[in-house]
């Protein structure tokens, strides 16, 4: 007999919790299973138990109707406290998403609509659906232009890593809505889009041996570049780009492109500057520190360590195993970014930049930031702001302490001041170096 949805939900987190994160794999759809593969369950899977302590029992199971899909939500005592696993299925039961919450998070989310902040005025701006690209990997995007004749100036949102939404959605989270609804209520035009790996991801799954940040990112923030030289509303001479996380990292990248070679300026927000592959492991030692480690933890941060050693091997080749690489990554992936040093890239690009950070985020640290104030601290069109007190989507965070994870599972929005900065220096930026 067919199990429901519900036994089937239950299924899969005994598997998780058995360690059986390989026949948890052979369970998703084809378009997930980049994204959820054996080596990032266990990654994951083991980080909740970090968190969390030691994984219990099953409470019980129940499902939520939310506007993308039913969602069987199965409650689990972990050894500190409860927390939930969250599985939605296609009409195959494969599976085609799956999170962990604090308890009673879906609940709240289906029945929670977006509130929009105080500095979001929607009477001074109007939102029209667009399209990024006009081939295969054409994405859906969000145009917020501010109301009034224009032209305005504008700036493309580029997400950070993982399948983000246009609205770079952490649940319950919309940092993306709340800059481009802020932004757009200064008088900037703002667009935003879906990122590429959330849009194709199936189209992409084939593709994974060789694909680079490059089709991951870089393409598909020139073709939103392109995009607002086609409308008569924006400016086309005061465009400008913002990056944040993977995006900031990338953005002197996107910016060395001759497709971006009118561009007024860029803001990077909380974008890294070390090795991607040192960013990783970093984050993954500093969440482990969080609770008492268990041998087996232990020996996963031993593992990451030298698949991130593997990465900087002169050996390296595209042949080399996914796993034997940080997050089963491809090597093409991480050759592609062997060298590049953003700082160094950023110093022979003219346009002024804007560079934020966040004094509690446990992402993209201090460490970042006094890379890039060594590189272009000495120039006189690059400005630096850190925020005390707020973490990696630059919203709230427990004063004097750098950001957990659950920090970011609680609702709130980019604080005005950010989006203040922001509309100032777009306003008013700096001249290009001569």
């Amino acid at each position: 007999m067919e199990m429901t949805n519900s036994e089937l939900a239950q299924r899969v987190v005994a598997l998780l919790a058995q360690g059986q994160f390989a026949q948890v794999e052979a369970m998703m759809a084809e378009s997930l299973k980049p994204f959820m593969y054996e080596g990032q369950l266990a990654t994951t899977w083991r980080t909740l138990e970090q968190q969390l302590g030691a994984f219990q029992s099953q409470l019980s199971v129940h499902t939520v109707q939310t506007p993308q899909a039913n969602v069987e939500v199965v409650s689990c005592a972990f050894a500190q406290t409860s927390f939930d696993i969250n599985l939605a299925f296609n009409p195959q039961q494969q599976i085609i998403s799956l999170t962990a919450t604090p308890a009673g998070t879906v609940e709240q989310q289906a029945n929670l609509q977006y509130e929009a902040p105080a500095y979001a005025i929607v009477d001074r701006f109007t939102e029209h659906e667009v399209l990024v690209g006009s081939d295969e990997w054409a994405l859906p995007g969000t145009l917020t232009l501010p109301t009034g004749t224009g032209p305005f100036p504008a700036v493309v949102l580029v997400h950070g890593s993982g399948p983000n939404d246009r609205d770079e959605t952490i649940p319950p989270n919309k940092p993306f809505r709340d800059l481009a609804w802020g932004l757009a209520s200064n008088g900037i035009a703002v667009l935003r889009y879906d990122k590429r790996t959330k849009a194709h991801a199936a189209q992409i799954a084939p593709l994974i041996s060789t694909f680079t940040v490059r089709q991951e990112v870089i393409e598909d923030a020139l073709l939103a570049l392109d995009l607002l030289r086609t409308r008569p509303e924006i400016d086309h001479g005061q465009i400008f780009i913002l990056g944040h996380s993977l995006g900031g990292y990338l953005l002197p990248r996107i910016m060395s492109a001759p497709e971006a070679s009118t561009v007024r300026g860029a803001i990077i927000m909380a974008g890294s500057a070390r090795p991607l592959e040192d960013i990783i492991l970093d984050q993954m030692t500093y969440i482990a520190s969080l609770s008492q480690q268990t041998p087996e933890q232990q020996q996963h941060l031993e593992e990451l360590a030298r698949k991130v050693a593997r990465v900087k091997d002169p050996g390296l080749t595209p042949a080399t195993p996914t796993t034997d690489l940080p997050l089963n990554v491809s090597a093409a992936y991480w050759l592609d970014l062997r060298g590049y040093h953003p700082e160094e890239v950023a110093r022979q690009l003219p346009p002024p930049l804007l560079i934020l950070q966040a004094e509690n985020d446990y992402q993209v640290t201090q460490a970042d930031l006094h890379i890039w104030q060594q590189a272009l601290g000495r120039r006189a069109n690059v400005t630096f702001k850190t925020y005390p007190n707020l973490h990696h989507l630059f919203m709230p965070s427990e004063p004097g302490h750098k950001a957990t994870p659950a920090a970011y599972t609680i609702a709130s929005h980019v604080v005005p001041e950010v989006i203040n900065d922001i509309s100032a220096w777009i306003i008013h930026p700096p001249s290009p170096s001569p």
